[in-house]
């Protein structure tokens, strides 16, 4: 079982000075030190005043604010007011900026190269009731809230029920982010807000 801590994350600058970004996962790893040289990044950062976005070529953008209330993001000369919790999927190509109505925002990002990979963004309410599961492909991140985690029941063999897990639940913290797997997949449970994020491989053949 895997867990990020975003307390662990070194914060980067934005190459133009207008905010900090911590870099959750990338793929490939090798490459997450070259500014744009993975085929995917899913990161936070702190907007703290008005100005452009970087550009990534190539790239297909989906941005939420996860704290704050309101971002006016301007894409290639339109406006779009993004209100907290709804992911917004753009270019990572266009020209865009951004402008803080209400002060200060936080903002979840996934960038994924076009053609190879598709990014998308769910927020879930979570429960202490029923577990939510995060599976291969996925990584999910407590955006507020109270939640632990822990392995799912293992798979069932030669017909016998699944073995219930004997580890105990590991806390959450705030932007910590559970990476999924298809083996014993991570159960987060609690009561809160969690974003659910999928990097899908796009068949080049269908896309």
């Amino acid at each position: 079982m895997e867990i990020i801590r975003f307390a662990d994350i070194h914060p980067e600058p934005w190459r133009n000075g207008g905010g900090v970004t911590r870099e959750l996962a990338s793929h490939p790893k090798a490459a997450s030190a070259q500014d744009g040289a993975w085929d995917w990044r899913v990161s936070i950062a702190d907007v703290s005043k008005a100005g452009e976005f970087s550009t990534f070529p190539g790239m297909e953008r989906v941005i939420t604010i996860i704290d704050g209330e309101l971002l006016l993001l301007t894409v290639d000369g339109s406006e779009h007011p993004l209100e907290k919790y709804r992911p917004f999927r753009f270019s990572g190509e266009a020209a865009s900026s951004a402008t803080l109505p209400t002060g200060d925002i936080r903002d979840l990002n996934v960038i994924a190269r076009a053609g190879a990979f598709k990014g998308y963004t769910s927020i879930v309410e979570i429960s202490k009731k029923r577990a939510h599961p995060v599976f291969e492909g996925q990584l999910a991140i407590l955006l507020e809230g109270k939640a632990s985690v822990a392995p799912g029941d293992a798979p069932e063999e030669d017909g016998d029920a699944p073995a219930s897990s004997a580890v105990e639940p590991v806390e959450l913290a705030r932007y910590d982010a559970v990476v999924g797997s298809d083996t014993r997949s991570p159960e987060i449970s609690g009561r809160g807000f969690v974003a659910v994020i999928s990097i899908d491989h796009v068949d080049s053949a269908h896309a």
